[in-house]
């Protein structure tokens, strides 16, 4: 007879049924060879009293074991190790006394087989902040309709058939949502576009990824700006892509370098921000988009158009998108609602030619079968009504306000320490630290105090210390804005 009570320990306390650890660790000692086939289990009643717990709880474990295979009962003699189970070495004295089960089960860290573990994805996931912050450039959740976007949700449990609502929907995303959205960014972005033109996703980054592995394979060259949103640049190398850089200056991505480029190798595709360049929040100028679009036809290479933020603009109307000047379908144009809305809100959308749009909703349906039709259908029923025109309106206004704050706290408070040029539009400010502040610290100290600020360093160049940051300012009131700046020169 085996010294069950020494083998075994259940932990009566746990939150874990007796049952199932009962169940669990015989089944550990059966793969260790310590129980081996065929051979016979005590009676349910003498081992219940060996680990003085119910009988029945024996009984539960036994039925569990059985019911998965690793036991046999047999009428009149009683139960035993399945037969069919593999002769194992059993384990020396030592060595189960490492392996006997503990109270506290040890979660296992590292396979039993070898995986690639890829550097490149190896980035700090974005989150959004609690207390005072200057985080990455956040919508304020607190403006969102929610109260209107909760409303449209429930009716989608009211009316219409359960079957149709509840059952599996088109990979491309609600019709609704997509037809409002055709509509919604005609007329603000100058676009041609019909439902079909367009894929729902959650996020602008499934949007990215669904477009890199469509278009993109091994050895394919991806142009991005020298400073560019780490997102897309994994992406691009998780398809195998090669990854080139040019410069990027106040006009925003330079194109004669770009041509350079174009004339000596194969280009694939360019990564774009032309809206508001990320992390510099610069415009491209007019005419470097003329000659992108020139290029991309000459070259025949995709551009892939991130336009994040484009709906909060403060300067007028702003330029149009690249995609609105392309009769030629180069453009794969992908912006997001989570900056409209809220980031928990993962509705985002792919604009392009239709067979590109068909493909990328077969690669989808492997990936996400399909999107919240839920959410997207209450998001259309919001466009629908005009309540997301009015959400922009009184975003736009207190976005703005809240830039001009922060603008005139820095200038007046850090005026001697952070140099930042007033962007058009986004939802934060490019700040440059003089070189003789160490930011990296700096941010560390300010999160130790209770202020979110980025060190930075996600934004720097190979072998460069651009020592910038990006300073969210549309999450925070313009009190918060205060707060965080007296506490931010306290701490420099």
């Amino acid at each position: 007879m085996l010294p069950y009570a020494t083998l075994l320990h259940l932990d009566k306390k746990g939150a874990t049924p007796l049952y199932v650890q009962l169940s669990e660790q015989l089944g550990q000692l059966i793969r260790a060879g310590t129980l081996s086939a065929g051979q016979r289990l005590p009676g349910t009643r003498l081992l219940a009293n060996q680990l003085a717990i119910n009988r029945q709880t024996v009984v539960a474990a036994y039925d569990d074991l059985l019911a998965q295979g690793w036991l046999d009962s047999r009428t009149g003699s009683g139960t035993f190790v399945a037969d069919h189970m593999p002769t194992v070495t059993p384990l020396s004295f030592n060595e189960l006394e490492r392996t006997r089960p503990k109270a506290t089960p040890v979660q296992v860290e590292q396979p039993g087989y070898a995986f690639e573990t890829r550097t490149y994805l190896t980035r700090p996931a974005l989150g959004s902040p609690a207390g005072l912050r200057f985080d990455d450039g956040l919508p304020d959740a607190r403006l969102a309709p929610l109260d209107e976007l909760s409303r449209a949700y429930r009716s989608y449990f009211r009316w219409g058939n359960p079957q149709a609502h509840f059952g599996y929907n088109d990979t491309k995303g609600n019709s609704l949502l997509r037809e409002q959205l055709s509509a919604h960014l005609n007329e603000t972005r100058g676009l041609r576009t019909t439902s079909a033109n367009i894929l729902i996703t959650r996020g602008s980054i499934m949007g990215i990824h669904l477009t890199s592995q469509v278009l993109l394979r091994p050895g394919d060259v991806v142009v991005t700006g020298e400073t560019t949103w780490t997102g897309a640049t994994m992406n691009a190398r998780q398809a195998g892509a090669q990854l080139l850089t040019v410069p990027v200056d106040v006009h925003g991505l330079n194109v004669d370098a770009l041509a350079d480029l174009c004339a000596r190798q194969p280009i694939r595709m360019v990564y774009v921000t032309p809206h508001h360049h990320y992390p510099t929040t610069v415009t491209m100028r007019a005419d470097r988009r003329i000659r992108l679009l020139q290029l991309a036809e000459h070259y025949r290479f995709a551009i892939l158009e991130d336009d994040y933020d484009y709906d909060f603009h403060y300067l007028g109307r702003p330029i149009l998108p690249l995609a609105s000047a392309d009769p030629q379908g180069m453009v794969v144009y992908v912006g997001s609602l989570t900056k409209s809305v809220a980031p928990a809100f993962r509705v985002g959308y792919v604009v392009g030619p239709t067979a590109l749009i068909d493909e990328m909703a077969r690669l989808r349906r492997i990936i996400d079968r399909q999107g919240d039709p839920a959410l997207e259908f209450a998001i259309g029923q919001l466009f629908q009504s005009g309540e997301m025109k009015r959400h922009f309106r009184k975003a736009i206004r207190t976005y703005e306000a809240r830039r001009d704050h922060l603008c005139r706290l820095l200038t007046s408070e850090l005026y001697d320490q952070i140099q930042f040029t007033k962007p058009d539009g986004g939802l934060a400010i490019w700040a440059t630290f003089n070189q003789d502040i160490d930011l990296e610290a700096i941010a560390e100290r300010t999160g130790r105090a209770g202020l979110y600020l980025s060190s930075g360093l996600v934004h720097n160049l190979p072998g460069q210390l651009l020592n910038s940051t990006r300073m969210g300012f549309a999450s925070s009131t313009e009190a918060e804005l205060e707060q965080a700046v007296v506490l931010l020169k306290s701490l420099m």
